[in-house]
């Protein structure tokens, strides 16, 4: 399981399950601890935090699979997210969607080839008033425009480079 994290931050969790009263309210933050190391949360990773939590698999992969920020499958370095909320549609987003669709040469769910970008929906960004809104990793982009999508993927891939 040391693959998965490192034994400082193994024991940092223990140390914060340790501290709440219901280790279930803390299912999200190790899931995250796993997937930040590893990129996203296999199996093992499952196992791990249901070890740690006192909890089952089951527990654990019920709330791992309910958001969708938590990625039980590999994703590209960069994951965008796009809103679909109806906010964001009325605004144009299904236009940026097949955009970014287009531009990257992927459909929602997959991964560029070369393992940059990942395309996925998200059922809101909580940017109701920058609609139609995207998140790349923890940046928020707002309304958003094809020319601005364009210079925001330049921008993004720029960053990856260095």
């Amino acid at each position: 399981m040391s693959e998965l994290l490192p034994a400082e931050e193994i024991a940092e969790l223990k140390r914060q399950i340790a501290a709440v009263h219901e280790p279930r309210e803390l299912i999200v933050e190790v899931l995250q601890a796993v997937q930040q190391h590893h990129g996203w949360v296999p199996d093992a990773g499952v196992e791990l935090a249901a070890k740690l939590l006192g909890l089952s698999p089951l527990q654990v992969d019920e709330v791992a699979t309910f958001y969708d920020k938590i990625y039980r499958s590999p994703v590209g370095r960069k994951v965008i997210h796009v809103c679909d909320s109806i906010c964001c549609w009325s605004r144009g987003a299904e236009s940026v969607y097949r955009h970014l669709q287009q531009c990257l040469g992927i459909a929602p769910g997959e991964t560029t080839s070369d393992g940059l970008f990942t395309l996925l929906p998200t059922c809101c960004l909580g940017a109701c008033g920058e609609a139609p809104a995207m998140r790349i990793g923890d940046r928020l982009y707002g309304e958003l425009t094809v020319e601005r999508v364009d210079a925001i993927l330049a921008e993004e891939r720029q960053e990856a480079e260095v």
